[in-house]
């Protein structure tokens, strides 16, 4: 019997999380409002959407004077790059005087933009060592995996435009590890982001072995296709099944998962023109815009098929000299951000800082366009936006740019400016993210209690 079909029709039961399973393939369908957890009954009472939490990390600071905005409360002021995302003002919040204190030195000298990514989510300080020796503590989002991950295929999901880099000497002899990993597992075990959307796609649809190259990797990616439209048109049949809602939402799926594969076959034909010496991760698109946007259309894609409920990612590593010609910047991020007031030096930045936030602009539409329940994928879902590094001429660590986006399912209230009192360990704000996903934990790194934005 073919399993498809078999499981999308067998005893008329489905669970609230679809999957679909054969030929070595995963898939998870979205959210379906219609369907009830227990079978397709007209009477069967809608299920809740889960809730979803993501962070999202920028590196080397920002410009302050245009990113900061004045005021408080709902009538704050947006500032100058804040605009860029005032389509989405009643969507996020603007969340000032959070800290992460031991980023700071402590004795530790130089070092800043590791402790900076290091601390950002675990609000422990990282042991300096170069060595194999390396020690932290576990990040928010792996406190919630060890809670919650069995209740998803992925329990969690780690992504980068960086690369993997978990050993040899970075920042002032901190190790690389500190500066290229956000999420920590435990002490010593950080979780290697992943950078090429071809893999991250692949982890999604838990088909194919990664690293497949030449003839193997043509085989592997016909073979990748033909599952993929097997599955795509067999899960077609559920149209039938589900109401008027879910069938456009359900076509809306289809759509952005045919659009991500083309993108991401795109970006491979690019890389396989390239002369034979040069090593490029397959699926890497050439414009780092495109880049993160493909990944942030991962994530979105991970989050509506609840194949993982959390979610880190890391734009850029602390540190980053990443040059932005495309947008006016030739300039090495890194080195302009030590800018000691230039004025040309601080316009370029603001350019930075804009650009970043277009891309978390894109993000949220894209989670705003699909629809759940009354609502939205980003209602249902708890977003962190921010760096471990305030004003980058001071490497300051308090007063941190952090944004918090989402409804986290309709207990936060966003559309204005919280200020905390000056060294509010931003840990708290985590345990508080903790409570919402149904995860008890006493503390988070250096938490003094639970911070409520809501």
């Amino acid at each position: 019997m073919n399993p498809f079909h078999e499981t999308a029709t067998a005893t008329h039961q489905m669970s609230r999380r679809k999957v679909l399973r054969g030929l070595g393939t995963l898939m998870s369908l979205p959210f379906l409002e219609s369907v009830g957890g227990r079978a397709f009954a007209a009477a069967a009472k809608p299920a809740k959407a889960p809730l979803r939490a993501a962070w999202l990390y920028i590196p080397n600071g920002v410009n302050v004077q245009q990113w900061f905005p004045t005021g408080e409360g709902a009538g704050y002021q947006l500032s100058p790059t804040l605009k860029e995302i005032e389509r989405h003002r009643s969507e996020f919040m603007v969340v000032s005087g959070l800290a992460q204190d031991l980023a700071r030195s402590h004795g530790n000298g130089g070092g800043d933009h590791a402790r900076a990514t290091s601390t950002f989510l675990t609000g422990c300080m990282p042991k300096k060592t170069a060595g194999a020796d390396i020690q932290l503590g576990v990040s928010v989002d792996q406190i919630a995996a060890q809670k919650i991950g069995h209740l998803t295929r992925l329990p969690s999901l780690e992504l980068s435009t960086d690369g993997q880099r978990s050993a040899g000497r970075c920042d002032s002899g901190y190790s690389c590890a500190y500066q290229f990993n956000l999420a920590w597992k435990n002490e010593t075990m950080p979780m290697a982001p992943e950078m090429d959307p071809r893999l991250v796609f692949e982890c999604l649809f838990g088909y194919g072995s990664a690293g497949a190259r030449g003839a193997d990797g043509a085989r592997r990616q016909r073979l990748q296709k033909g599952i993929l439209d097997t599955v795509l048109d067999e899960a077609k049949s559920l149209q039938g099944k589900v109401n008027v809602s879910d069938r456009r939402k359900l076509d809306e799926y289809f759509s952005s998962v045919r659009d991500i594969e083309m993108r991401i076959e795109r970006a491979e034909k690019f890389t396989a023109e390239l002369p034979k010496d040069i090593k490029v991760p397959e699926g890497v698109p050439e414009s780092y815009e495109e880049h993160i946007r493909v990944m942030f259309d991962l994530l979105a894609l991970a989050f509506q098929t609840d194949t993982t409920r959390l979610s880190t990612f890391m734009l850029a590593h602390d540190g980053s000299n990443r040059s932005f010609p495309d947008i006016g910047v030739p300039d090495a991020h890194h080195g302009i951000s030590h800018h000691q007031r230039d004025p040309q030096k601080l316009a370029k930045l603001a350019i930075i800082d804009s650009f970043y936030l277009r891309q978390l602009g894109y993000f949220l539409d894209k989670l705003k366009s699909i629809k759940e329940g009354e609502g939205t994928l980003l209602d249902n879902s708890m977003i962190v936006w921010g760096g471990g590094i305030g004003d980058p001429d001071r490497h300051n660590h308090d007063d941190l740019p952090i944004l918090v986006a989402g409804r986290a399912g309709g207990t936060w209230t966003p559309g204005k400016r919280i200020i905390l009192p000056g060294e509010t360990p931003m840990t708290n704000l985590y345990l508080s993210m903790l409570d919402r996903l149904g995860v008890r934990a006493e503390r988070v790194g250096d938490s003094t209690g639970v911070l409520e934005v809501g």
